[in-house]
């Protein structure tokens, strides 16, 4: 009788951890499903890393307990970890190999045949857009190809959950774009992936969900749920009194923007379509419908407004 394979994805209850007597994860929970992308968010100090280094297995918890890709990381390390790719934010390496050696040496380590690993970092390097580099020592690389090489490295052993510690970090608008695309086609394989950031407009076409951390904390998730559907827009017309008139015959509160705009709150995208396809209709020429702030920024505000 074969034993069923263990559910893939991240679940933590009550980690925590001190360094010393300072409390950097202090009964933090989470869950992260397979299939998905959750983001890690809070300020420098909230304990993103911390906690991603437990669930890499790199830090012991004083207490808690989480699985990872179906493994216990205290009680099942080795196989916890062999399901676990790990990116820290920086690089941190040989720089006297070249990015073939090093994505080959990953490999070997992770248990793969010299000749798997290395087809393995070939496939990668093209992956991550460094192919070209594949005989270029480490040294010479700059801030954003090293990230893009810490991703490979991190995905050297196909493995079924990520943990990318700011992972856009140096990255130029183009390889951001390409990391979304690269993140949410391992989202769409299936695979688990859990990433920080402070840097909320990185995260905000990205994650399919957030956690929220502040002072090694979780915060309320329900404000942050309902503050991440709840948005703000901005509407513009040629002819404003022609949108407010609509706007007040509808019964949708607004309040006056920058300019000629004005600003609503609207319960959900489809709602948003919904009255920019209204006001189409009714003939207001508008020449402006935009979020106020990007999802996560609001949600993020929303909750320090919590806190208070």
């Amino acid at each position: 009788m074969t034993s069923k394979p263990p559910a893939i994805g991240i679940h933590a209850a009550n980690l925590r951890r001190f360094f010393g007597s300072v409390p950097a994860v202090v009964d933090v929970s989470l869950d992260a499903p397979s299939g998905a992308i959750t983001g890690l968010i809070g300020p420098n100090g909230s304990g993103k890393t911390t906690l991603l280094l437990m669930l890499a297995g790199l830090l012991s918890p004083d207490a808690g307990q989480a699985t990872v890709g179906g493994y216990d990381i205290v009680g099942q390390p080795r196989e916890a970890r062999a399901v676990t790719g790990w990116m820290p934010d920086a690089f941190g390496t040989w720089d006297a190999l070249t990015c073939a050696e090093i994505l080959t040496f990953y490999g070997r380590a992770y248990g793969l045949s010299q000749a798997v690993a290395k087809q393995r970092g070939n496939v990668l390097l093209n992956t991550v857009y460094l192919a070209e580099y594949s005989n270029t020592q480490a040294r010479v690389l700059s801030r954003g190809q090293k990230q893009r090489l810490g991703l490979a490295r991190a995905l050297v052993h196909d493995p079924q959950v990520l943990l990318l510690d700011e992972p856009a970090s140096g990255l130029d608008p183009r390889s951001r774009i390409e990391l979304r695309d690269l993140l949410r086609g391992f989202a769409a394989a299936g695979k688990t992936v859990l990433l920080s950031s402070h840097v909320l407009s990185e995260l905000d076409e990205i994650v399919d969900q957030a956690v929220f951390l502040s002072a090694g904390r979780n915060v309320d998730q329900a404000v942050a749920t309902a503050a991440m559907v709840t948005r703000g827009w901005r509407i513009g017309a040629l002819e404003p009194g022609a949108l407010t008139n609509f706007l007040d015959a509808q019964h949708v509160p607004w309040q006056a923007g920058v300019g000629d705009e004005v600003n609503v709150q609207l319960p959900s995208g489809d709602v948003a379509s919904r009255l920019l396809r209204d006001l189409v209709t009714a003939g207001v020429d508008v020449h402006t419908f935009a979020p106020t702030s990007g999802r996560l920024e609001q949600a993020y505000l929303a909750l320090n407004e919590e806190r208070r």
